[in-house]
């Protein structure tokens, strides 16, 4: 940016500068020094935040000699062998307090394997939270099956238990909470409803490995919990993924369906072999896991921190509301997620309030917008597939709801989000953060 200078410049050229005025006897007020230096740099001040933030993902030399061994090995898939997909399995589900976990090709095979195993069929509905990665809807559809709302509660960002009941209907198999951005779902009420009804709980915790609710990690709290370690993902393998349970019966039925169906423990299919897919981890992706577990832990918990203080600093600028978590639980932030009332800062808009941040050199983004009304859904119920499966009045009645999402449509509105990488900084790099909406708000007015 053209009037950007460093911070050292800046002390330096201000300081010139107060020194020729002083010899020419002119005086400026205190008070217009000061509004320029808190002028907003999308106003063309100086921003606030002038350095970069942590780099993702970290490679370190250390890890090399495990993925080498594994390379020159030849021994590369997982096969019949254990391995060091067999030693992440052991170590990952220690680490969430697992009884067993799976090792996947992806976080979307895992969810895919999820459903399968607790026996979502085609024709099926599943109530899902529509505030989430789009992989969540697509998994749902691959079985040919619906992916019925619950509303979002803006509060939380997550599935509002209260609108789940009026969303059950006799094709309702089970429900699918999305632990959004590392924030635990609240579920106590969405366990109740599935045990009331009979359903399934599948976790989407693609976002949330050590999330806690109420002492238990997420992933550990319904029947089957589904994890990703994509490249953005705070414990990464470029792809990959994972499925926990503490039932022996469908991580079984889940290791032989990503297995090409292969039976397994428990799970004897009707014969050999039963309905299935290659949705395997390889040995490299697993071993570049195992040796992140130590780094998880610990980053985890200066995110944690470093929210913790962005949260205090942020509560006493009006306008800016950070997501409110269940009790008794604790986020992991892939995202940290505010709630942006334009309102309070003179009618700025939502997206020009993203760009005056941005300006200031903090990254950030709206997230996830209204995706039901981007036309997957309508070219899904639109085929010949889902013709067959669900009659014409349910199709209608189902896509007429989205209207009904309300909570969804003020969350998609109003959210900006901070990528994780970001609360992996230095504290006065979060002040950073919090001084630059503050300075915004200041000057909201002449932004808008």
């Amino acid at each position: 940016m053209k009037d950007s200078v460093t911070r050292r410049g800046f002390v330096r050229a201000a300081a010139a500068g107060s020194a020729l005025l002083a010899g020419l006897r002119l005086r400026r007020a205190p008070s217009a020094l000061a509004a320029d230096a808190d002028k907003p740099a999308a106003l063309g001040g100086t921003p606030v935040h002038q350095g970069s933030w942590p780099k993702w993902p970290e490679w370190r030399e250390a890890w090399e000699p495990k993925i080498l061994e594994i390379l020159r090995s030849g021994n590369w898939y997982r096969g019949s062998g254990g391995g060091s997909i067999a030693e992440f399995e052991t170590g990952y589900a220690k680490l969430l307090g697992a009884k067993r976990c799976l090792g996947t090709a992806s976080g979307t095979t895992a969810l895919i394997t999820a459903l399968q195993a607790i026996g979502l069929d085609a024709g099926d509905e599943v109530i899902v939270s529509p505030y989430t990665f789009i992989a969540t809807y697509n998994v749902i559809l691959l079985h040919k099956a619906l992916p019925v709302f619950a509303d979002t509660d803006p509060e939380t960002l997550t599935m509002d238990p209260a609108t789940i009941e009026s969303r059950i209907t006799d094709r309702t198999r089970l429900i699918l909470p999305v632990h959004i951005f590392g924030m635990p779902c609240d579920m106590d009420p969405i366990k109740a409803i599935a045990k009331k009804h009979g359903f399934g709980v599948v976790e989407d915790a693609c976002q949330a490995w050590l999330a806690e609710y109420k002492g238990q990690k997420c992933g550990t709290l319904g029947d089957l919990g589904c994890f990703s370690f994509q490249n953005s993902k705070h414990i990464p393998s470029g792809e990959g993924g994972a499925v926990t349970s503490n039932s022996d019966e469908l991580i079984d039925r889940c290791s032989a369906f990503h297995n090409c169906g292969r039976s397994v423990g428990t799970f004897k299919g009707s014969g050999c072999f039963t309905r299935g897919s290659n949705f395997r981890m390889q040995h490299y992706q697993a071993a570049m896991l195992v040796q992140q577990f130590d780094k998880l832990v610990k980053e985890t918990e200066i995110r944690r921190q470093n929210a913790d203080h962005l949260i205090a600093g942020l509560k006493d600028i009006p306008g800016i509301e950070p997501a409110r978590l269940p009790e008794n639980s604790r986020a992991v932030w892939h995202l940290f997620p505010m709630r942006y009332d334009a309102t309070q800062f003179n009618g700025l808009s939502h997206d020009k309030f993203m760009r005056a941040l941005r300006a200031e050199g903090i990254p950030c983004s709206s997230v996830y917008g209204e995706q039901y009304n981007d036309g997957l859904l309508d070219e899904a119920i639109a085929s010949r597939g889902f013709k067959r499966l669900f009659p014409e009045k349910r199709l209608k009645e189902y896509r007429e709801a989205f209207k009904d999402l309300k909570g969804n449509r003020q969350v998609c509105a109003t959210t900006v989000g901070l990528s994780q990488n970001l609360l992996l900084a230095n504290r006065g790099d979060i002040d950073h953060i919090i001084e630059a909406i503050r300075r915004i708000h200041a000057h909201s007015a002449k932004l808008v």
